[in-house]
């Protein structure tokens, strides 16, 4: 306690006080708001691609193009997995067995993300497309994200194949 003039104060008072005031009127305001998916989980792939010429008993090789998984579901614990197959197997002319070209002797590399948001996302391995393989994934994350790949193909033409301009058809799916 201090005394100046003749009045006594309390300073520990005054300071008591002074803490324990609050305003005099308070408003709360409970705010909501919604995240919502715009696309889901899709995959685009370039609609063709063109590989180097080979003489038979040699190599065809060539860029398949950006493949690119986009996941915009927005949830928890987003996985996918993208695989490719040789869904029409390589073919020129009508088609014979000397004509035509199957998954086992085609190699699919996916090579590494050449674009990626909200990593992390994994390259399959490189193998033949003797039936369906992994091309990327993702194993564990949130959120949405997104990758992209530009995988090599290459097709081991087998010596007793003939001459001609072979098609097939590569697909890619993610689910």
């Amino acid at each position: 306690m201090q005394v100046r003039n003749g009045v006594m104060i309390s300073v520990a008072a005054i300071g008591v006080v002074m803490a324990t005031t609050t305003p005099s009127t308070a408003a709360d305001t409970v705010t909501t708001f919604t995240v919502t998916a715009t696309t889901g989980l899709t995959i685009s792939a370039p609609g063709s691609a063109s590989l180097s010429s080979a003489a038979p008993g040699g190599s065809a090789t060539g860029s398949m193009g950006v493949v690119t998984v986009n996941d915009q579901r927005s949830q928890l614990g987003t996985t996918w997995t993208a695989t490719v197959a040789l869904s029409a197997a390589f073919t020129t002319g009508g088609g014979t067995a000397a004509e035509t070209i199957t998954g086992s002797s085609v190699t699919y590399d996916p090579g590494t993300a050449t674009a990626e948001t909200n990593a992390p996302h994994t390259p399959g391995s490189t193998g033949t497309l003797a039936s369906s393989r992994t091309a990327f994934s993702r194993a564990s994350g949130d959120g949405a994200n997104s990758v992209s790949w530009n995988p090599t193909l290459t097709v081991a033409v087998p010596p007793s194949k003939v001459s001609g301009n072979y098609t097939g058809t590569v697909t890619h799916s993610v689910a």
